[in-house]
């Protein structure tokens, strides 16, 4: 069973600016309660028993209401002193996890994956890195990921428009192992120095989920969460 998470909790959430200011984003209220707080109750329901939570941008706001336990979840904290990027902080937090698998999420975002159906598939795939992709129709606000009929991916491809395609959902499922494969530098893009670069020589393999999913990055999404989320009773 996947019992340890990652949530990378440490972004400025400049887009959001015009609705929720001095928060970090993930702390953005939906329906009077963090954003994070969501997620929390699905890695809650979902078995997860640790959470490593990635802080930077007003990261006491983060500590003072989790603390260092919430739903029965133990919280440590990777704080960044500078930002590190997406990359560097998953690295940093990787570095603190006590198992050899772990789940990464992103805190301003919500997909209602089943964490241990993924972890099955991910065991039986022997996959060294698993990513959730979510179908989409008529979008262009994210880029695609190619899988082959192995479920293997194949390649990431830019923004556009485009009628359907698989997005990448931001959750992920990683064994410790792939620190090797990390760039030297503590600062960098996951997806653009990671992900992208390993296409081929790692065993990554991507996850179809048609689930429920949102991002809060925009104001527009964000306010479709303060009426979406009530369906949920994480």
């Amino acid at each position: 069973m996947l019992d340890t998470a990652i949530i990378l909790a440490g972004g400025f959430g400049t887009r959001l600016q015009s609705v929720v200011s001095d928060l970090p984003k993930p702390m953005a209220p939906v329906n009077g309660k963090p954003f994070l707080e969501y997620v929390f109750k699905y890695c809650a329901a979902s078995g997860i028993s640790n959470c490593i939570l990635s802080v930077g941008y007003k990261a006491d706001t983060i500590q003072n209401y989790f603390g260092s336990e919430f739903l029965n979840i133990n919280v440590k904290y990777c704080v960044e002193e500078s930002p590190l990027g997406t990359g560097g902080a998953i690295k940093a937090s990787m570095k603190i996890a006590e198992t050899d698998e772990v789940l990464i999420l992103n805190g301003d975002t919500f997909f209602d994956v089943p964490v241990q159906d993924m972890y099955a598939l991910h065991n039986n795939a022997k996959s060294e890195f698993s990513i959730a992709l979510k179908p989409l129709k008529n979008f262009d606000r994210y880029g695609i990921v190619k899988i082959n009929d192995d479920l293997s991916i194949s390649g990431f491809e830019e923004k556009a428009f485009r009628s359907a395609g698989n997005i990448n959902g931001g959750v992920y499922i990683a064994n410790k192992s792939i620190l090797n494969h990390f760039p030297a530098d503590e600062k960098f893009s996951f997806e653009k120095d990671f992900l992208e670069k390993q296409v081929g020589r790692l065993n990554m393999k991507g996850f179809l989920f048609d689930k429920y999913f949102i991002d809060i990055g925009i104001p527009e999404d964000y306010q479709k969460s303060q009426n979406e989320f009530e369906r949920f009773a994480y």
